[in-house]
């Protein structure tokens, strides 16, 4: 783990060698991992084992979202494999989230706000809200009255976030993409690249997929945390 770099690389993969080979080339380079439903589920216990053992910080994101009380329940069985991060919907409401931050201990939960593969039509035709950046400010409103430690955003509304939270809230970015780097069937709608979601004032960047099918990706990271580095 570098405790410098802001990079949290995203395992979405169901290929375990591929993996293990690629923690071995950048664990020493990167703040920590994000696990998600792929890694998670094809994996669990033989996963986690693996993170340990490279010492990475693990962003366990299940974007957990039901009533408060299965929402506990689910976090006090996921203690076991102490994450530092783990995430909740926002839009699960105060309440649950108040009640996901009663047990998650020394854990740091983080608030989805909108998923990045959404747009402006999706947004509207999902929550009924036509813009987009009044809707982040709702939702960060909320993870800042449910006393959660951070939240989740595209690079696009870092900036909306960080002058609402006033650094309140750890800042989480996914949605980062290079302008030389194509990616097929990409899914991220709200995107930016990593010295700029860094400067508008994201804490960390999720990166799954430009790092994963990198040809060298050491290289790439060693690129973006000397990007980011302020």
């Amino acid at each position: 783990m570098n405790s410098k770099s802001k990079i949290i690389v995203a395992l979405d993969s169901n290929n375990f060698t591929k993996i293990k080979n690629l923690l071995k080339k950048i664990s020493n380079d990167i703040y920590g991992v994000k696990v998600g439903y792929q890694f998670f589920y094809n994996f669990n216990q033989k996963g986690y084992n693996l993170l340990k053992e490279n010492k990475l910080k693990i962003f366990l994101d299940l974007k957990l979202h039901d009533i408060p009380n299965t929402v506990s329940m689910g976090i006090k069985a996921l203690l076991k494999y102490k994450p530092d991060m783990l995430t909740v919907h926002i839009s699960g409401g105060e309440e649950m989230i108040k009640a996901a931050k009663k047990v998650t201990k020394n854990i740091k939960l983080i608030g989805i706000s909108a998923l990045t593969s959404l747009n402006k039509k999706d947004i509207n035709q999902i929550y009924n809200r036509k813009d987009i950046n009044k809707f982040i400010i709702s939702m960060t409103k909320i993870a800042l009255k449910a006393n959660a430690d951070g939240i989740v955003c595209s690079p696009k509304e870092i900036k909306i976030v960080k002058k609402i939270s006033k650094n309140k809230l750890i800042i989480i970015t996914p949605g980062i993409r290079f302008l030389n780097k194509k990616i097929k069937n990409d899914d991220q709608k709200r995107s930016l690249n990593p010295k700029d979601a860094i400067k508008l004032g994201a804490n960390y960047l999720v990166i799954g997929r430009p790092i994963l099918n990198a040809k060298n990706p050491l290289e790439l990271i060693c690129q973006i945390n000397d990007q980011t580095r302020w």
